[in-house]
């Protein structure tokens, strides 16, 4: 093993002290930065649970029956209690943020910095905006305590498999995850089903980390009943696991 040792630059080793510190300058910016996100989502967001985190496609028009399902839903959860987070952009984001701005809880937008795509909706309580999409990522996660998940693209599919995995490994508390739209999920969860859990890529019980329903009023329901036996504010344990997300 000693004798496949590389010697890798340090950055304290590089010679060219202008570029040196070049570097520092700029990683040390972006660091900073990084910290201000996770500030900025600290004092803002704190204070808002109960909260549902919605996710869903930035593409979906307003005409699109998940759209106004998704208006439905938002309304019935803010009217019930829950403050409603999504990035804050259009689509299924627009949809969140309008519902739950009509109710009576916080709608709150976490928006993403993005060459395209990406706009912010004018239904948003409590606006924030990330560079980085970790950042925001955690703020998702942190400050949640249901995800309801519409039809969406990569960044969808990327969200809910985070979720997923932070619940599967422990490294967050175990919450409902809510998938909507029984014709776009049905196809993705029998795979799962048959080539993740068939080959043992996942346990069996994991398939039990998510929910299929489409009625928004069962979607509350669940919700409600998923919190009959158990406090809806994260214990003192499930504090400490999310300040290592």
């Amino acid at each position: 093993m000693n004798g496949n040792r590389k010697n890798v630059t340090r950055l304290r080793q590089i010679i060219d002290q202008d570029r040196a510190t070049a570097l520092k300058a700029r990683e040390s910016w972006h660091m900073f930065t990084i910290m201000a996100e996770f500030i900025e989502s600290t004092e803002r967001l704190s204070t808002i649970r109960p909260a549902v985190t919605i996710f869903g496609s930035a593409r979906t028009k307003t005409d699109d029956p998940y759209y106004a399902q998704c208006v439905d839903l938002s309304r019935r959860l803010s009217d019930a209690g829950f403050a409603v987070i999504s990035g804050g952009g259009p689509g299924i984001m627009e949809a969140a943020n309008k519902g739950a701005y009509e109710g009576a809880s916080p709608s709150v937008g976490l928006n993403i910095e993005l060459p395209h795509e990406q706009r912010s909706n004018p239904w948003q309580n409590i606006s924030l905006s990330f560079r980085h999409f970790f950042a925001r990522k955690v703020a998702f996660v942190k400050y949640a305590d249901a995800y309801v998940v519409f039809p969406g693209g990569f960044g969808t599919m990327d969200e809910v498999s985070e979720v997923l995995t932070l619940m599967q490994t422990g490294k967050s508390r175990r919450i409902p995850v809510i998938l909507v739209g029984t014709s776009f999920w049905s196809g993705l969860l029998e795979w799962i089903k048959v080539q993740m859990a068939g080959n043992g890529m996942i346990a069996p019980e994991d398939l039990n980390l998510v929910q299929l329903i489409d009625e928004p009023a069962n979607i509350v329901d669940a919700i409600f009943a998923f919190y009959e036996a158990r406090d809806i504010e994260p214990s003192e344990d499930e504090r400490q696991r999310m300040l290592y997300l």
